[in-house]
């Protein structure tokens, strides 16, 4: 068997074309030393002697190295520009990452962009408008192809209320998205019982049982700090009304119930107007 040793031309450093000798390995190869190179692109192959010796290989099939032949950064593809080299193969073709006009980055091997297979990370093959453009999707209207984003797929889309917003294909196939919010703030709307900018069911609520913070027992009585009385409010269609600040809490408690009066005429109302009589419940 060959010693590497007596092989003076061949040896770490060596260079044969665009590789250079690393180290030896301990595989043979027919009697020959295999030897770890690193070609000038970064790629890295293993050859034994006969071919150093021979000149038979000189890249790491790289085909010549992008330093040498191939260097694309800076280079624009389409709608790529290609930023740098990846020291991984394809198949002996270089690896670029390359970053698309519409933002986001993708990886392409040399040929592709310079055959011009590849000219986008995607973005240019969209899906079929015809399968969305136009279409309704719950309240929602598709009016234009928005782009891609995350791996998905973004559509333009208007709402039957008037507002536009931008929702997800995957979204829009499952029903997830039906309109631009507002379906769900009428439901909130709804369940709250919203009659004249006034919650009924807050109204009920807050009568029953004050907030945990409250330390009087009582809603809209609190001890007022500064004026070291008790204080009264009460907030009604968006207004808060100051009742008055009282030595006696029980004061403050009657000035309270005494307010909560307009309370109790547009709960009479309410009942009246859209719960009795067989009168329609939906709200205004």
């Amino acid at each position: 068997m060959e010693d590497w040793k007596a092989l003076s031309s061949v040896g770490v450093g060596y260079r044969s074309g665009m590789l250079t000798v690393v180290e030896p390995t301990r595989q043979r190869r027919n009697g020959y030393v295999v030897w770890r190179c690193r070609c000038d692109c970064g790629g890295e192959i293993l050859l034994d002697t006969r071919y150093l010796q021979r000149g038979a290989v000189r890249d790491c099939g790289c085909g010549g190295g992008w330093r040498a032949r191939t260097n694309l950064a800076g280079k624009r593809f389409g709608k790529l520009v290609c930023l740098e080299p990846i020291h991984e193969k394809v198949k002996g073709r270089t690896l670029w990452r390359c970053r698309c006009d519409c933002g986001n980055e993708c990886v392409a091997v040399s040929t592709q962009l310079t055959h011009g297979y590849k000219k986008s990370c995607g973005c240019l093959h969209g899906p079929r408008s015809d399968e969305f453009l136009g279409k309704r999707f719950g309240a929602l209207t598709v009016m234009s192809y928005a782009g891609k984003s995350g791996g998905k797929h973004l559509w333009n889309c208007r709402c039957d209320c008037g507002g536009e917003t931008v929702v997800s294909q995957s979204n829009l196939r499952n029903g997830h998205t039906k309109s631009c919010g507002c379906l769900q703030r009428e439901i909130h709307r709804q369940n709250l019982k919203i009659v004249d900018g006034t919650s009924v069911v807050m109204i009920e609520n807050r009568m029953k049982q004050p907030i945990k913070s409250n330390t009087s027992g009582v809603s809209g009585v609190y001890y007022n700090n500064k004026l070291n009385q008790w204080s009264a409010q009460i907030t009604f269609k968006g207004k808060t009304y100051y009742l008055g600040s009282f030595d006696d809490l029980e004061d403050a408690r009657r000035a309270r119930k005494r307010g909560e009066e307009m309370y109790d005429d547009f709960l009479e109302w309410y009942y009246s107007e859209y719960v009795g009589e067989g009168k329609s419940t939906e709200m205004k």
